[in-house]
C-alpha cells in the first residue's frame, strides 16, 4: 500500500454539523429503534454505538462483517449491528467520512427501504468539511471472486463506476431492466440511486420469517411482488428500481472498506455475501490497491463521487 503525499489543495474529510435523530423499526427484528447520527472527529471513520449495551462501539469495516443473510451485519467485541448497508450507501453518496451512529437496539431502522431517508436526514442538519485530507482506495489490478455462477470484480478505473446484472426469471422482474452501468462522474447518486427500495416476492416472506428475518417487512419499507404484479399502489420509483437497489447495496457493502473506491465494480448476481468476500479478498492483496489522496484539480477531471446534497 502507498499513501501519496498531500498538499494544501487536497480534498478534505467530511462529517455532519450537529446531531440528528430518527425512529423506525428494524426490518428483520421488527423492533422499534432510535437512531442518532453524531459528528465525529477527523480519521474516526464510521462507528456504530449500541447505547443499550453501555455504549459499546463497532467499527464499520469489511473485516467486521459477521452475517450476510438478507442484509449486512457487523460485529465487534461480541456485539452486533444489523442491516448497515443502506445507511453506509447514503454516507458514501454524501461523501461522509466520519460519523457516530448511535442505536438503542440491534438493527439500523429500515425507514422506507431505501437510502433516501438517511440522505434527507443528513442534509437536514448539513455537512461540514474538516481539516484532514480525504483518503481513497485506488484499485491497481483486478480482483475477482465467484460463488457458483455469481461473480464480483474490482478493476482499475479513473473514477468510480458500478456495473451490475440482476438475474431472476419471474413475470414481473422480466418486464423491467436487469442491468445497469453507472459512472459516478456522470450520475448523481442522490437523484438516480438513493431512492431505490428493497424488494421481494410475497410468497418468500413466510420462509424468511421462519428464520427470524423480515419480521418488520411491509409495503411501507419494500416493493412487494406477487405472481403477476407489483403490490405497492404507487408502483416503482425508477423503471430500473430493482437493479438500482442492488447497486445501492453494492455501494454500501464496499464502503465498509473504510474509504471510497477509485475503480470499477462488476457484479453478476452478487449479493451481500459475495460483496463482502470481494472486499476481504481485496484487503488480502496488498498489490491490488493503494491508499491515495486526490487533489481538487485532479478531482475536477476525475469525479469519484461528487459531494452531493438533495
Amino acid at each position: 500500500m502507498i499513501c501519496k503525499e498531500v498538499t494544501p489543495q487536497m480534498l478534505r474529510q467530511r462529517t455532519i454539523k450537529r446531531p440528528v435523530h430518527a425512529i423506525g423499526i428494524g426490518v428483520h427484528s421488527g423492533q422499534k429503534v432510535r437512531m442518532t447520527l453524531r459528528p465525529a472527529g477527523e480519521n474516526t471513520g464510521i462507528v456504530f454505538v449500541r447505547s443499550d449495551l453501555g455504549h459499546a462501539s463497532i467499527r464499520a469495516h469489511a473485516r467486521n462483517v459477521s452475517d450476510t443473510t438478507l442484509a449486512t451485519s457487523i460485529s465487534e467485541h461480541g456485539m452486533q449491528v444489523a442491516t448497515v448497508e443502506h445507511l453506509m450507501s447514503a454516507l458514501w453518496g454524501l461523501s461522509i467520512d466520519n460519523l457516530i451512529v448511535e442505536l438503542n437496539n440491534e438493527e439500523v431502522p429500515i425507514m422506507d427501504g431505501s437510502a433516501a431517508p438517511f440522505v434527507y436526514l443528513i442534509n437536514s442538519v448539513g455537512i461540514v468539511e474538516q481539516l484532514a485530507e480525504k483518503k481513497f482506495i485506488r484499485i491497481t489490478r483486478p480482483v475477482r471472486v465467484t460463488q457458483g455462477d455469481s461473480s464480483a470484480t474490482l478493476e482499475p478505473f479513473d473514477g468510480f463506476e458500478v456495473d451490475y446484472t440482476f438475474v431472476a426469471d419471474h413475470p414481473v422482474y422480466n418486464r423491467y431492466p436487469k442491468q445497469a452501468l453507472l459512472n459516478f462522474a456522470e450520475t448523481s447518486y442522490v437523484q438516480e440511486v438513493c431512492r431505490a427500495r428493497s424488494f421481494g416476492l410475497v410468497h418468500e416472506l413466510e420462509q424468511a420469517q421462519g428464520i427470524r428475518r423480515c419480521l418488520g417487512s411491509s409495503l411501507e419499507n419494500a416493493v412487494g411482488i406477487d405472481d403477476y404484479q407489483i403490490l405497492n399502489k404507487d408502483g416503482l420509483r425508477y423503471d430500473d428500481e430493482f437493479v438500482k437497489h442492488k447497486l445501492l447495496d453494492v455501494i454500501g457493502d464496499l464502503y465498509l472498506l473504510g474509504h471510497p473506491l477509485v475503480g470499477r465494480f462488476h457484479g453478476y448476481k452478487s449479493g451481500h455475501a459475495l460483496n463482502n468476500k470481494l472486499a476481504r479478498a481485496l484487503l488480502r492483496c496488498a498489490d491490488a490497491f493503494e491508499i491515495v489522496t486526490v487533489g481538487k484539480d485532479e478531482y475536477a477531471d476525475m469525479p469519484i463521487q461528487a459531494p452531493a446534497t438533495a
